[in-house]
């Protein structure tokens, strides 16, 4: 079964319909696709957490299943630009008194904020994706990427993330497979 028949059957089972926009992120392969229509637009690598995959609140651990784009955040901002509360600090990480290979991990440049979209899987009490702040975001260790360093959300960099910030409006589904 390929990607899109997966999403396409995980629709099926919730009696959703597909969006234009769709992002497929292939976590066993550290890919981000992105599709319009039927057409595969853009690959983009892309890491998860440093934990074990989970949908469950406080596991710090990626979720997996069909979330939407909730909200962006980041419009115009600089890349590495650090967000604190999904608000831009107005200073870019590399630029900090504490950057470094010490520095805590980041949320950097833009915010793809998600929402799950099943019921008992990643949206409800404990499970909650958008609750639990999931979101694809740039990283503050470039150097170091794809390695699997996040708290849960999905890493990419700057100037893929601001590609795909642009092209993908709020609404659009991501459907995040788990490794086989």
């Amino acid at each position: 079964m390929n990607y899109l028949d997966a999403y396409q059957e995980c629709l099926g089972r919730r009696g959703l319909k597909r969006t234009e926009h769709v992002l497929l992120a292939v976590l066993g392969e550290k890919i981000l696709l992105c599709c319009k229509g039927d057409e595969l637009r853009a690959t983009y690598p892309v890491s998860h957490s440093k934990k074990p995959l989970s949908c469950v609140e406080n596991s710090l651990g990626t979720p997996w299943g069909l979330h939407e784009v909730a909200e962006k955040y980041g419009d115009g901002a600089a890349p590495g630009m650090v967000f604190t509360a999904r608000r831009p600090t107005g200073q870019r990480y590399f630029d900090r008194d504490d950057a470094g290979p010490d520095q805590p991990c980041c949320v950097t440049t833009r915010i793809l904020r998600l929402r799950g979209l099943e019921p008992g899987l990643n949206a409800g009490p404990g499970i909650d994706s958008y609750d639990r702040y999931i979101y694809i975001h740039g990283t503050n260790f470039p150097d170091r990427f794809p390695e699997n360093i996040s708290a849960g959300c999905l890493l990419m960099r700057d100037d893929d993330l601001m590609e795909l910030y642009d092209a993908v409006p709020p609404g659009s589904h991501v459907f995040i497979l788990k490794p086989a």
